[in-house]
C-alpha cells in the first residue's frame, strides 16, 4: 500500500493558524534557521530521542540545501512528511517542525514534533502545534485510521503533551533507553481517528 500524499488537500488548508503557532509550507528563509537549530549541542537534542545517532554537519547542510533547492521549484519538503512550526505573530520566525513517519506498509503512521528554542517551552506551543498537525493529518488522509506518538520516560514535556491531547499510553518498554548511563522506559502512545474530537465518528 502506498502512503497517501495529502499535498493537494493541504493547499487549501495551509497555513493552519492557532493562537500561538502556525503550520505553513517551507520557505527558503527557513533554511538558515534549520541549519542553526539542528547543530549539535542544542538543548532540544537532550530530549528528542538522545539515544539515536544525531545528524552530522554534512547531513544538516544537506537538509538546508534541500530546502533552498526545493522551495523555489514549488516542491514539498519531504514529500509532505514535515511542516515548519512558526510563530503565529511572525510567520517568518521558525520555532520547530512537525513530522510524520510510516511505520510499515499498511499505513501505520507515527507523528512527531520538535520545538527548538527552550525559551519557548512550557507555554503550550508544542501542544497547539501537534494538535494542528494531527487535525491536518486526519482531515487530509481519510484512510489514516490511527496515529502513534513515541517518546521516553525522561521527556516529561512530551508525555504531558500526549496526555493533554488525549493520546492513550499503549506500551511501556521498561528501561529500554539508555541516556547518560541511566535506563529509561520507552513509551508508545496511540490515537484512533474515532477518538480525535474534530473528526471522530
Amino acid at each position: 500500500m502506498e502512503w497517501n500524499s495529502p499535498q493537494k488537500s493541504w493547499a487549501s488548508m495551509l497555513p493552519m493558524r492557532g493562537e500561538l503557532v502556525s503550520l505553513r509550507r517551507w520557505q527558503v528563509s527557513d533554511a538558515d534557521a534549520v541549519q542553526r537549530w539542528e547543530q549539535p549541542g542544542q538543548q532540544w537534542r537532550r530530549f528528542n530521542a538522545p539515544f539515536f545517532k544525531t545528524n552530522t554537519a554534512e547531513d544538516i547542510d544537506a537538509i538546508a540545501d534541500r530546502i533552498r533547492r526545493s522551495v523555489p521549484k514549488g516542491e514539498d519538503m519531504g514529500g509532505g512528511r514535515s511542516l515548519p512550526v512558526v510563530d503565529a505573530r511572525d510567520e517568518n520566525r521558525l520555532l520547530g517542525r512537525v513530522s510524520r513517519a510510516q511505520i510499515d506498509e499498511t499505513g501505520w503512521t507515527q507523528a512527531g514534533i520538535i520545538v527548538y528554542d527552550p525559551d519557548t517551552w512550557g507555554h503550550g506551543l508544542g501542544s497547539e502545534a501537534l494538535r494542528l498537525w494531527i487535525d491536518l493529518l486526519f482531515r487530509t488522509d481519510p484512510e489514516l485510521h490511527r496515529l502513534d506518538l513515541r517518546t521516553w520516560s525522561g521527556n516529561i514535556g512530551m508525555i504531558k503533551v500526549a496526555e493533554r491531547l488525549g493520546f492513550t499510553l499503549e506500551a511501556r518498554y521498561r528501561e529500554a533507553r539508555l541516556v547518560e548511563s541511566v535506563h529509561y522506559d520507552d513509551l508508545g502512545f496511540g490515537m484512533l481517528r474515532s477518538e480525535w474530537p474534530q473528526v471522530g465518528s
